[in-house]
């Protein structure tokens, strides 16, 4: 098999209430012991680096998994536990499957969350850190706004309205090509037994975050971000609406001291798909 090439492969991994499966996708060769780890967003999947870990194979093992609940991984029965500290643990037992005991870690939006999480522990395997429009304040208006839509998206007759409906809530992705939208929207999608379409995630991950956005008030995760160690660059999109400029200017100088660059026409979040976006990422990690 050509090193090069996509491989899925699954995990099996425990939750308080049972074993659950989480899928993940690698590319580079399987014997590189530099790993690159990339976690998706709140609703998104592994297959959201595509275009990144194809660009990074030469370098390293690059693992994208499905976080559980999302994708082709199992969904939990607790939705109680739809939760960074499972999401945590999946990670820790991913990294013993594929041999990581060090690795660089991409994570967008919640993926950064997971991130920082791990890359506070002391002994974490977490050596280089990007995080991708998220830190450690979660404005109320972003979580708002996401509320809106997660785990109220409707069903659709055909691949061509989950586009329409992907493009609309994703706007903030900014300016993708047709082909870069469809990639995006296929690898989202599971079709029902009745042949509609349906987002591929567990509704159920919608039940702590409404939680959260009942209290109506920023998220702080001070202290998390103060204990890293390990280099970090923040990438932050220049309209987001959930990782504000002040609250980047504080990165620069707490903690880790993250080395901010900012993506132009872009909110939440820059999707890394682009030959420009990737190149910042690049230079950071090989840096």
């Amino acid at each position: 098999m050509d090193a090069m090439e996509m491989r899925q492969k699954t995990v099996q991994c425990l939750s308080p209430a049972g074993l659950h499966d989480m899928a993940y996708v690698e590319w580079g060769d399987p014997a590189n012991r530099k790993v690159l780890v990339c976690v998706h967003g709140l609703t998104r999947c592994g297959r959201d680096f595509d275009f990144l870990a194809r660009a990074l194979a030469d370098q390293y093992r690059v693992v994208c998994p499905d976080v559980v609940g999302r994708g082709r991984s199992a969904w939990l029965g607790d939705k109680s536990h739809y939760a960074i500290p499972q999401y945590c643990a999946d990670m820790v037992t991913l990294l013993a499957r594929v041999d990581a005991d060090v690795v660089h870690w991409l994570g967008t939006s919640m993926g950064g969350l997971i991130g920082m999480a791990l890359a506070a522990q002391p002994g974490t395997p977490i050596s280089r850190l990007v995080l991708n429009d998220v830190g450690p304040v979660v404005t109320a208006v972003s979580i708002a706004r996401i509320g809106e839509y997660v785990g109220k998206a409707p069903r659709f007759a055909s691949v061509e309205q989950a586009e329409a409906f992907l493009r609309m809530v994703s706007a903030p992705f900014g300016a993708l090509s047709d082909a870069e939208w469809r990639h995006l929207t296929v690898h989202a999608l599971r079709q029902a037994a009745d042949g509609v379409w349906e987002m591929a995630y567990d509704p159920g991950i919608a039940e702590p975050f409404r939680q959260a956005m009942g209290a109506g008030q920023d998220i702080e995760l001070w202290p998390l971000y103060e204990a890293i160690r390990c280099p970090t660059l923040l990438l932050r999109g220049a309209e987001s609406d959930l990782l504000t400029a002040g609250t980047a200017r504080q990165m620069a100088e707490r903690g880790p001291k993250a080395r901010v660059v900012e993506i132009p026409k872009v909110g939440h979040a820059p999707m890394l798909m682009h030959a420009d976006q990737i190149g910042i990422v690049r230079e950071f990690l090989l840096g």
